[in-house]
């Protein structure tokens, strides 16, 4: 087997695959398109399933510090209401963890941290990929041309890569929900670690940090390209009446820190994740919805099945197979069940609609949404050692 591969895309995904290549001992150049590697980004929170496959590449440990877990909380009406309560004691207890909420940054930062600066190609962009023989893949960007035994397009949602590969795939679609989110100025004084709140077609949440900062993410029903002249003065009239503390966290928001983006996703499955020496992994291969909050954790699951099976298996070939026979089903399961999860909670709007949906979760016992939490974050990683 060879052991040689080229990344293409240095965002979580592709900083994961790349760590986890290089601890099985290959060696690994990631190329990426923006001119400098920006620590950007909101808030992520991380399920069990993402932080294990974080300890398997060996900054498990590093994340948890910079994190604050979620105990409490749950999902509330806008005048406040409780519709479900979090028990983060009884998912530590059921999975060794309650979720953890980190700035989007210091993860990317965490991650980067981990490799060479000898093996970041940045300001650079894959043009296209090559299948020059059955053992070599070629990468060219621009003048610089790479050749090697593997090529992980880690590329996102826009996936040129995917795109060259699978040219009669319709490609990522619109969801019908479009996301401002910030994080922040100043530490606000907050009384549970991590809240929804649903609305009619329109959903605020929160994620405390550890500093007392924290992220805030304000989804809305809205046709695709809907832009604000200003962002901020738009959430605050939409907003004004839902309850505490969701005016405080607008008001201590920098308006320069507003993020805007229509939330996209691979409707159509993909019908393999490899195709020839080139696998596909995170928002390239199975782009989901947030509403389960899963997507970073799946391409941390993607990059250490990847590199597990590139440190097993007797050829790329197998090891290729072996990658999309495991992953495949699952994160196209997890994109599904987020999809239905946005239809049962922001995206409705339809008064009665709202009501029984409210009435359902209220009288669903904390145990058994437990339960549904643990089918998509009771996941044990192969082992990389």
């Amino acid at each position: 087997m060879g052991d040689t591969a080229v990344v293409v895309g240095g965002g979580i995904g592709g900083l994961a695959a790349a760590i986890g290549l290089r601890r099985i001992g290959w060696d690994v150049t990631v190329v990426e398109r923006a001119p400098i590697l920006e620590d950007a980004g909101a808030g992520i929170s991380l399920a069990a399933n993402g932080l294990r496959a974080l300890d398997e590449l060996g900054v498990g440990d590093a994340v948890r510090d910079a994190s604050r877990g979620q105990y409490s909380g749950g999902t509330r009406t806008p005048q406040g209401g409780w519709l479900a309560r979090m028990d983060g004691s009884a998912l530590e207890k059921a999975v060794g963890t309650p979720i953890m909420g980190v700035p989007r940054s210091t993860l990317h930062r965490l991650l980067r941290d981990c490799l060479p600066a000898e093996s970041l190609l940045i300001g650079s962009e894959a043009d296209r990929v090559e299948q020059l023989d059955p053992g070599t893949v070629r990468v060219c960007c621009g003048e610089t041309v790479l050749d090697a035994d593997l090529v992980v397009a880690a590329d996102g949602i826009g996936s040129k890569v995917r795109s060259q590969l699978f040219p009669a795939h319709p490609g990522p679609v619109y969801s019908g929900s479009t996301v401002l989110r910030a994080v922040t100025e100043r530490a606000v004084d907050l009384s549970t670690d991590f809240e929804l709140t649903w609305g009619h077609g329109a959903e605020f949440g929160h994620i405390a940090f550890h500093d007392g900062r924290a992220e805030w993410h304000a989804v809305l029903s809205l046709p695709a390209g809907t832009r604000f002249a200003d962002p901020l003065d738009e959430l605050r009239s939409r907003f004004h009446t839902w309850h505490d503390p969701i005016p405080a966290l607008l008001d201590a928001t920098r308006p320069a820190a507003v993020l805007h983006h229509d939330v996209d996703e691979l409707r159509t499955p993909l019908p393999s994740y490899t195709v020839g020496r080139t696998a596909l992994l995170g928002d390239a291969a199975h782009a989901m919805t947030p509403n389960l909050g899963q997507g970073a954790c799946q391409a941390l699951e993607d990059a250490v099945t990847l590199a597990a099976a590139l440190a097993t298996e007797a050829t790329v070939r197998a090891a290729l197979a072996r990658y999309d026979a495991e992953r495949r089903p699952r994160s196209q399961a997890v994109a599904r069940a987020a999809r239905q999860a946005g239809r049962m909670g922001q995206r409705l709007s339809h008064p009665l609609a709202v009501a029984l949906r409210n009435t359902a979760m209220r009288l669903t016992p904390s145990r058994a949404a437990t339960r549904m939490i643990l089918r998509h974050h009771a996941w044990v990683p192969p082992r990389l050692s």
